[in-house]
């Protein structure tokens, strides 16, 4: 065993491969058209790194080099941009039930719950819009989506009815943990 790291990189969809050192690297094997490298030191310490076609190689370029080697990029731009569509039709929904309630029973404070939620909801929807304030128009929606999961909850708890209650704390949790997760990636 040599002293120096040997290093693989194979690039597939026809591109050439190119070994560099004079080990053989038996245990790699890539089933993608993405550049894969793989550093073995003869210190037992593997490190690989993905780098991916287009803006993730960017992306992956201006990380630090030790956050580079510890962790794989991994963001899903589909939840990123349903995101704020999910917040404006959960502020559709919330003012919709309210203004039900309130013309079928006189429930004042289903009508100024349904109100509230609609203009958490509306004003998370505005600051998603903006690149700047995309991460507190997430954190906006997640603590208002909450909120109204836990108060669903607690009416489910009491009534026991699966309409509205019920489908009301799916939807809530359905989305607490869709603007949670764009948040995370938002923080990247």
């Amino acid at each position: 065993m040599g002293s120096l790291p040997v290093v693989y990189t194979h690039q597939l969809a026809g591109f050439t491969s190119n070994r560099l050192g004079s080990q053989r690297n038996t245990a790699t094997s890539v089933r993608s058209s993405a550049i894969t490298s793989l550093t073995v030191s003869p210190a037992a310490r593997i490190e690989s790194t993905f780098v991916g076609c287009g803006k993730i190689r960017e992306r992956l370029r201006t990380l630090p080099n030790s956050r580079l080697r510890t962790s794989h990029l991994c963001k899903c731009q589909l939840i990123q941009d349903f995101a704020p569509i999910a917040s404006a039709g959960y502020a559709v929904l919330l003012l919709g039930g309210g203004l039900f309630a309130y013309n079928k029973s006189g429930s004042k404070g289903s009508l100024f719950g349904g109100l509230t939620g609609a203009i958490l909801m509306s004003v998370a929807y505005y600051l998603m819009q903006a690149s700047d304030t995309k991460e507190i128009g997430d954190a906006l929606a997640f603590g208002s989506s909450l909120l109204f999961a836990f108060i669903f909850g607690i009416r489910f708890a009491a009534t026991r009815k699966v309409i509205p209650a019920g489908l009301l704390l799916v939807v809530s949790i359905s989305l607490t943990a869709l603007t949670f997760s764009a948040y995370l990636q938002d923080r990247v």
